[in-house]
């Protein structure tokens, strides 16, 4: 370690100045060391090239062209963030919610259960029946039966020139069935010859229900074209909502109508919610002439055999059948209160069931039902009268329905 000592003349002594030099020269030495260094090593780096006169400048990492002139760049991608879920819309207050619904087909089926005295047979239950569609089971969903609730029928009458006994017939039927009406029941009355004439529109006005039939007094003509007046009639219907019913009283002999059997079979399978009470008139009279060897006359020019007569029955319990109702034929007068007194209790007494169907197709074709009833473990279903006598249960309900069309 270097000392310096001053003595008390002050630092101007030979031995300082000796040591300033020495200090001097030594820092000179070392400055030209490190500027020839630095020399050295610059002159060992190649030159700069001449600047190209025709080069561009180099376009900028991103964002558009650099210049008017110059070339455009592509832009890098830059890693976007995963978009966060949609946000669910906030419900505004006082605006309906929407929703979308899809349409599953859904079969209704009223079933009447009687004895064969047509006795009401009341307290089945939902496990009781089994329903076949095109010969598949298929599962009740919807089961009750319905109370004493209004109906809702149209009365159409055969009135023509036709037979003295037919049309007393038709009257007597018609009055009974009004007498058999409640004040709440909706009826309206049609009577049919050459075309239906509407004689009173729905009421619920016995007065009137009798009224319309008080206008039944002179007949006009002979034709009775029952398939128009039926198709006329079930178009009508067609247009009302709910369960409707139709109670024709007639002989069933269609003689000039436009529509063909086949054409009135088609509307009445089409048809839903709409069962047909055929009551047929005259049976007596073709009974009396039948035993003379000849059918009873069906008006004046109509030539009417006794062919003619067993298939206007068929027509009529085919038009009952595919639609759940029931075909009567009295043969004496004081058979009409019982028979419409029993219409009555069916309407009012029956079980509705519903089903979805497991051929879902919308393909419009005809599928036949069968109802049938079990006990709830299967076996086959007892029914006893008050008496402890075992009792047959009949089974009335529309043997098919047309499947609804994929353009309705």
């Amino acid at each position: 370690m270097l000392s310096v000592t001053f003595d008390e003349r002050g630092c101007d002594t030979p031995a300082v100045r000796n040591m300033l030099v020495v200090l001097v020269l030594a820092l000179s030495v070392g400055l030209a060391t490190i500027a020839s260094a630095a020399a050295q090593d610059t002159s060992q780096q190649p030159p700069a090239p001449a600047p190209n006169p025709n080069q561009q400048d180099s376009p900028p990492a991103a964002g558009g062209p650099d210049s008017s002139a110059g070339p455009y760049a592509i832009p890098k991608k830059k890693e976007q963030p995963p978009e966060p879920p949609p946000e669910r819309p906030k419900k505004i207050e006082g605006m309906p919610d929407y929703s979308i619904n899809v349409d599953v087909p859904l079969v209704n089926l009223d079933v009447q259960v009687t004895t064969k005295d047509g006795q009401f047979i009341p307290g089945l239950n939902k496990e009781n029946f089994k329903i076949f569609e095109d010969g598949t089971q298929q599962k009740v969903s919807n089961f009750a039966q319905s109370g004493d609730k209004p109906i809702t029928a149209v009365l159409l009458v055969e009135f023509a020139s036709t037979n003295y006994y037919f049309i007393v017939d038709a009257l007597n039927a018609s009055y009974a069935f009004a007498n058999s009406l409640k004040k709440d029941d909706w009826i309206a009355v049609i009577s049919y010859d050459m075309k239906p004439q509407i004689l009173a529109d729905f009421t619920q006005d016995k007065r009137a229900v009798y009224g319309a039939l008080n206008q039944l007094r002179m007949p006009g003509f002979a034709e009775t074209n029952m398939f128009d007046a039926l198709f006329d009639t079930l178009d009508r219907l067609d247009r009302i909502e709910g369960k409707k019913y139709v109670i024709l009283v007639s002989t069933g002999v269609d003689t000039f109508s436009k529509l063909t059997l086949d054409k009135i079979l088609k509307k009445v399978k089409s048809t839903k919610d709409i069962a047909i009470y055929p009551i047929s008139v005259g049976f007596a009279e073709r009974e009396y002439y039948e035993s003379h060897g000849r059918a009873a006359p069906h008006g004046m020019g109509i030539p009417v055999g006794q062919m003619d007569y067993l298939q206007a029955d068929n027509e009529m319990k085919t038009f009952a059948n595919l639609t759940g109702g029931r075909a009567y034929f009295p043969r004496f007068e004081g058979e009409m209160p019982g028979i419409f007194n029993e219409i009555a209790a069916d309407l009012r007494n029956q079980y509705v069931l519903a089903y979805h169907p497991t051929n879902t197709k919308l393909d419009g074709t005809y599928r036949k039902l069968k109802v049938e009833l079990q006990a709830p473990d299967g076996g086959p279903l007892k029914i006893r009268d008050q008496k402890g006598k075992d009792v047959k249960p009949l089974v009335y309900a529309r043997e098919g329905y047309t499947a609804k069309h994929q353009v309705e």
